[in-house]
C-alpha cells in the first residue's frame, strides 16, 4: 500500500488533462483493492485453485465500477463538503456504478476466458446481489481512501503555501535587520573620518584635501553597495584599497597594507561592507595605538565550497587589548558575527585569534557563491 501511496504523490504525467490525470491517479488505487477483494472471495467460497480467475473478474469489476464512481464524484458531487442530499445521491449512484460494473466486469472477463456470463434475468438472485452489495462496500472504501489522499495533499498544500509565506515574512525581517546593522557600521565609520578631518583643516590643510579626496574615492567605491543585498569579492577588496588608502592619509608611514585576491575569487558573492568594520577593527584596536604602526594584510582562499577571507594585522595583538579579547573583537566583530548569523546561520563562522608574530588576525568563512 506505502508504494500505491506513493505513486498518488508523483502522479500521473503533467502533460494529461487535469480530469485525465486524476482519474488515472485515483484509478491506482483500484487496483490494489480489487485485488484484495479478489483474494478475499477465494477465501469465502474456499477454493484457491480459482485465485487467479477470481482475480482477474475482481479487477474488471472494480475498474470498470469505480471509474463510473470516480468520474461522478468528480463531475457531478467534487466535495469535500457534500451536503446530506448530495451524499444521499452521490450513495445511489455508487450503488448503480456498482451493478453496472459487477455486469459488465463480469462479461468481459467471460467473454475472454470463454465462460457463460449471466444474462440480465439472473441477476435477481440472492448471490448476485450479494456480490453487487460487496462490490459498492468495495467503491466505499477507494472512495474513502481516494478524498483521504486528497485531503492530505490539500493540507500538505496549505503547510507548504503556509510556510512559503513564512519564508517571504522571515526574509523581510531579515533583511531589516541587515539594514539596521549595515546602518549601525556607516555612520562609525564616517564620524571618525570627518572628525579627523575637521582637525587637520586647520593644521594641515594640504593633507585635509588628500584626504577629503580619499574619502570621496571611498564613498564611490561603497556607495552602491549599501543599497544593494550582495557585492562581489573584487568589488569590497576595491572598497577596502580605498578605506586604507583614507587611513593612510592620516597614519602616514605607520600603515601598510597588501591584498591577496586569487583572480578565480573575484567574482564570489558575499554580503556588502563585510570586510569593512573587521579592517577598521585592524586599525583602531591594532594599528592605531601602536607607536610605528603595522602593517594589515586581507586575504581570500577557497576550500570545500567555502570563502575564508583572513583580515590580519601587525599590531598590538590581543594580549595589548584586554578589553578587546575580553568582548570577542569589539564592536566590528560583533556585528559582523550578527551579519554571518543572520544570513548564513551555522554555515558561517568568525574566529578572533592571535596572529603570529605579533598582531591579530580575524577569520571569515561562509558560504561560497559563485554567479
Amino acid at each position: 500500500m506505502s508504494t500505491t501511496l506513493s505513486s498518488f504523490v508523483a502522479g500521473p504525467p503533467s502533460g494529461m488533462p487535469a480530469l485525465a490525470r486524476r482519474l488515472l491517479a485515483d484509478m491506482l488505487v483500484a487496483l490494489p483493492v480489487s485485488l484484495l477483494a479478489g483474494v478475499l472471495i477465494t477465501l469465502a467460497t474456499g477454493y484457491p485453485e480459482s485465485l487467479y480467475e477470481q482475480l482477474l473478474y475482481s479487477l474488471a469489476i472494480g475498474m470498470i465500477a469505480f471509474f463510473l464512481v470516480d468520474l461522478g464524484r468528480l463531475l457531478v458531487w467534487p466535495g469535500p463538503q457534500r451536503r446530506l442530499l448530495q451524499w444521499l445521491a452521490f450513495l445511489v449512484f455508487m450503488l448503480g456504478a456498482s451493478a453496472v460494473g459487477h455486469f459488465c466486469g463480469i462479461h468481459v472477463f467471460a467473454s475472454l476466458l470463454g465462460h457463460r456470463a449471466p444474462g440480465l434475468a439472473e441477476y435477481p438472485s440472492i448471490g448476485r446481489i450479494s456480490m453487487i452489495l460487496f462490490t459498492f462496500m468495495g467503491m466505499c472504501t477507494m472512495t474513502l481512501l481516494v478524498e483521504h489522499r486528497e485531503r492530505l495533499a490539500r493540507i500538505q498544500r496549505e503547510h507548504q503555501e503556509a510556510r512559503l509565506r513564512a519564508e517571504v515574512v522571515e526574509r523581510q525581517a531579515l533583511q531589516a535587520q541587515l539594514r539596521l546593522l549595515q546602518a549601525q557600521i556607516e555612520p562609525h565609520m564616517l564620524f571618525n573620518t570627518l572628525a579627523n578631518l575637521q582637525g587637520l583643516i586647520g593644521l594641515d590643510p594640504e593633507r585635509a584635501s588628500l584626504m577629503l579626496d580619499q574619502l570621496i574615492q571611498y564613498l564611490r567605491a561603497t556607495l552602491g553597495a549599501t543599497r544593494a543585498d550582495s557585492t562581489t569579492l573584487e568589488q569590497e577588496f576595491a572598497a577596502m584599497d580605498a578605506y586604507l588608502g583614507l587611513m593612510g592619509v592620516r597614519m602616514g608611514a605607520r600603515l601598510a597594507y597588501r591584498f591577496d585576491l586569487p583572480p578565480e575569487l573575484r567574482k564570489a558573492r558575499l554580503p556588502p561592507l563585510l570586510l569593512q568594520p573587521l579592517v577598521e577593527n585592524a586599525m583602531v584596536h591594532g594599528l592605531e595605538p601602536k607607536i610605528e604602526g603595522g602593517e594589515i594584510l586581507v586575504e581570500a582562499r577557497a576550500r570545500d565550497g567555502l570563502l575564508d577571507i583572513a583580515v590580519r594585522d601587525s599590531g598590538l595583538g590581543l594580549a595589548g587589548n584586554p578589553a578587546t579579547s575580553r568582548t570577542g573583537g569589539g564592536v566590528g566583530v560583533a556585528t559582523t558575527r550578527e551579519r554571518l548569523q543572520a544570513l548564513y546561520g551555522e554555515r558561517a563562522s568568525v574566529l578572533l585569534a592571535p596572529a603570529q608574530p605579533q598582531g591579530t588576525v580575524v577569520r571569515l568563512t561562509l558560504p561560497l557563491e559563485n554567479p
